[in-house]
């Protein structure tokens, strides 16, 4: 069927069909539509939506990345006919069934996922039958490799290429905005690559992205860490296994992480960006991903066994969770906290000795320090300003501020203090409470909303004394944050009232 194109301004693969032509053709919404430019020969395969009114009979939208793909323009004719399904969803069906997927079967899921050329249904689908059914070491390995040959891949001349990554989970987790500096400092090269949030209140791209830009091409990202070292750069816009940016819209409205595609996900990139020492964090605690210590190291055993498997030599450290790293949560405040420390800040002291001793796991294994001896290098590097030089660098080299200092960080101007509503000791602190309330306050994406803690477990208040402070950009999210806070109280002292029972007087 000869149908007449319409450009439609959407970010996007896939056609818009008139429900009248869908018919003709013997096509539904969701199916799939060969089309073909005559007077270039170019053909594209492209998901259909349906609609009858936006679409004059006779006539197809092509979506963005389908009309570059077919170098077409408004009002140009093209071919049309019903175009098979892939191959890979048989594969999908497969693990559907809880069997086991081998190598080339991976590869063109992964493959139509990059191409686009999967359903979202059909990606829910895989993603599901990985989470539920779950997947052996091979079809790890089969992911890993697949979703590093389908994007872009950086190569060094030079060895080691150190990396680090945390799994996530617990808030205020800033340690990469001293240890990429204090590591590229001592002459190592660290190629970071860092996600953006996602449930919570701010990735690493999304602190970086306060002092610089953060959206590179891999070359670029290259030819800027040969420069000063190291980079912390949004992996998103690198093309670095980006596979992996698409399961992820999946796994989000779910708040999912298949075990077997977080490790996937995490080396792949790791393995993209030529890192041959890795360093994991593995924050555990009643509210992060990894309950306790046990399941840290199963995790750990598992991602070392995968290194293995990739010639990449892997240590994990199992870091305590059950609390925020340093005081303050949402991109500026943590910003803030962590330039203090490259300035000479002795506190606080999770967020020092976090770093520290993370970045002294990798001079150990990168050979710079004997065992044991990392920490006093991390440590010395640190202090003496070095480190902080090193991150006025990589800012300069990312088109950044270099003379920015923690003082000049904005905060939101919007502010609301929690007092303690009695005297006692901070006897826990919600994590999920806290992250929820720094994302009603409008972070990541208000640089300056998030929270700012005055005391943490252990710590004694008094009755008025302040407990914690909720920064917003704009007055009505601040309003939304303090009454939910109101509701949640994340921030649990001694001797408050937990409950009333009955909640309502009998007459």
């Amino acid at each position: 069927m000869k149908l007449i194109s319409k450009i439609l301004d959407i970010a996007d693969s896939g056609v818009l069909l008139n429900k009248g032509d869908a018919r003709s053709i013997g096509v539904v919404e969701g199916a799939r539509l060969q089309v073909k430019n005559h007077a270039t020969g170019s053909t594209v395969s492209a998901l259909i939506d349906t609609t009858g009114t936006l679409i004059e009979p006779g006539t197809i939208g092509l979506y963005g990345l389908t009309s570059r793909a077919l170098s077409v323009n408004d009002g140009a004719d093209v071919e049309v006919w019903e175009a098979p399904k892939p191959a890979s969803i048989e594969f999908i069906k497969k693990k559907m069934n809880n069997e086991r997927l081998n190598a080339e079967e991976t590869r063109a899921i992964v493959r139509d996922i990059v191409n686009e050329s999967l359903s979202l249904p059909e990606l829910s689908a895989y993603v599901t039958a990985n989470y539920i059914n779950g997947m052996d070491m091979d079809e790890v390995e089969h992911l890993t490799l697949a979703m590093v040959e389908t994007g872009n891949q950086l190569k060094f001349s030079s060895r080691p290429i150190v990396d680090k990554h945390s799994i996530g989970g617990v808030p205020g987790n800033k340690i990469s905005l001293l240890i990429v500096p204090i590591v590229a400092a001592a002459g190592l090269k660290i190629p970071k690559t860092s996600s953006r949030a996602i449930t919570g209140a701010a990735g690493t791209a999304d602190l970086m992205e306060v002092l610089a830009p953060v959206e590179f091409s891999a070359e670029e990202v290259q030819t800027m860490t040969e420069k000063v070292g190291g980079v912390i750069v949004w992996g998103g816009s690198t093309n670095i296994a980006p596979a992996d940016d698409r399961i992820i819209i999946v796994e989000y409205p779910f708040k999912i992480d298949a075990r077997g595609q977080m490790l996937a996900s995490v080396m792949a990139k790791k393995y993209a960006v030529g890192a041959n020492l890795v360093m994991i964090d593995i924050p555990v605690g009643r509210t992060t991903k990894i309950p306790d210590i046990a399941e840290g190291r199963k995790l750990a055993r598992e991602f070392i066994e995968l290194g293995e498997r990739l010639k990449m030599r892997v240590e994990c450290a199992i870091t305590y969770g059950d609390a925020p790293v340093g005081h303050t949560i949402g991109p500026a405040l943590e910003v803030q906290e962590a330039l203090a420390v490259l300035e000479g800040a002795t506190e606080p002291q999770s967020l020092v000795q976090k770093s520290l001793s993370l970045a002294g796991i990798i001079f150990e294994m990168a050979g710079k320090a004997p065992r044991d001896q990392g920490y006093l290098m991390a440590e010395e590097i640190l202090r003496s300003g070095k480190a902080l030089e090193k991150m006025r660098q990589i800012i300069h080299v990312q088109g950044g501020d270099p003379t920015v200092t923690a003082e000049s960080i904005p905060l939101g101007s919007h502010m609301h203090v929690v007092n303690a509503p009695e005297s006692g000791y901070v006897v826990e602190l919600n994590n999920r409470s806290l992250v929820s309330l720094a994302r009603l306050a409008g972070a990541p994406q208000d640089h300056g909303a998030g929270i700012r803690l005055h005391a943490k477990p252990g710590e004694r208040v008094d009755r008025g004394a302040p407990i914690f402070t909720i920064y917003a950009d704009r007055a009505w999210r601040l309003k939304l944050a303090v009454e939910e806070g109101r509701r949640l109280m994340p921030v649990l002292v001694e001797g408050m009232l937990l409950d009333r029972v009955p909640t309502e007087y009998r007459l």
